[in-house]
């Protein structure tokens, strides 16, 4: 083992030690101080966020489908890249141009499959690098979230970048997510990277509606066999609850480079389907909560 990450771990092992204990109301009071407020988007009824901490899952394609699904069903959706670095919305719902600017100087989300998008691919060249530290980017997660004249809305979905790091912490601390929407493949690699991320919205009490399992089997297109490529899950049995099971589809490249969502061009499939459950039972538990809690279902 590297010598000087020998010498760092007694530091490590006292930060940890110190920051261990609970902080007492003024320390909390004064960590809080600076930090963004928390508050509610004008227009916008609920927030979901599809998020993994593995990247290559599909978090894109998940969200991009289940905010046209939500559409679908009546609903007023919006949908929010949040991947700064790598941009996919713009691609996979086909918005391209630059937003307009209203008399208030906030961005008008362009509109597609009855749908508002909004994502830094639309305000950046597309063949241009974004070289970005922390603080900037937290900035421009601020200025797409608040910044832009969502409302009105039932749902805004909000797609995430792998990790659990400025994007997430950002969007936590400006606004309240009505809940978290798990992507993962069955692949030990994934879920282990995921269940950090739940991790990471337990501890910002951020509700967890489950996970998404996704490419773990596909459909034969001529004797219609189920083919499994991930033969044990166990290990995504420490994961949330699995809401759809989704396969690996011969049409998702397809529609992905048309750019135009599976649940849009083929909505009478299996995969269709599952993503028309998938809404139907977000928008159930979204309404349970709020009766039972008698207000807005918010952490």
């Amino acid at each position: 083992m590297n010598s000087n990450f020998l010498a760092l771990r007694p530091l490590m092992r006292a930060y940890q030690r110190r920051f261990a204990a609970n902080l007492t109301d003024h320390q909390a009071a004064m960590m809080a101080r600076g930090l963004p407020k928390r508050e509610k988007l004008i227009g916008v009824e609920d927030i979901i966020v599809v998020a993994s901490g593995k990247g290559g899952v599909g978090k894109s394609t998940v969200a991009a489908n289940f905010a046209c699904s939500l559409a679908k069903l009546g609903k007023r959706v919006g949908l929010l890249d949040g991947d700064i670095f790598g941009p996919s919305i713009p691609l996979l719902m086909n918005v391209h141009s630059e937003p307009l600017l209203n008399s208030r100087n906030l961005m008008i989300p362009p509109q597609n499959y009855n749908v508002k998008c909004l994502s830094m691919g639309m305000l950046t060249p597309p063949d241009e690098a974004i070289i970005w530290r922390g603080p900037l980017v937290m900035s421009a997660v601020q200025r797409l979230l608040k910044g832009a004249e969502w409302g009105p809305l039932d749902v805004l979905v909000i797609d995430t970048p792998p990790g659990t790091g400025d994007v997430h912490l950002s969007l936590t601390q400006h606004t309240h997510i009505t809940g978290v929407i798990l992507v993962s493949t069955p692949h030990a690699a994934a879920v282990e990277v995921t269940l950090r991320g739940a991790k990471m919205f337990e501890k910002l009490k951020v509700p967890i509606f489950g996970l998404v399992e996704n490419m773990r089997f596909s459909i034969c297109d001529n004797c219609k066999q189920r083919i499994e490529f991930f033969k044990d899950a166990s290990s995504s049995k420490s994961l949330p609850d699995r809401l759809i099971s989704l396969p690996l589809n011969s049409h998702i490249a397809e529609c992905g480079e048309e750019g135009v969502p599976v649940v849009i061009k083929y909505p009478d499939t299996d995969y269709s389907t599952l993503f028309t459950q998938l809404a139907g039972h977000i928008l159930q538990v979204m309404e349970e909560r709020k009766t039972a809690s008698g207000q807005d279902f918010r952490p």
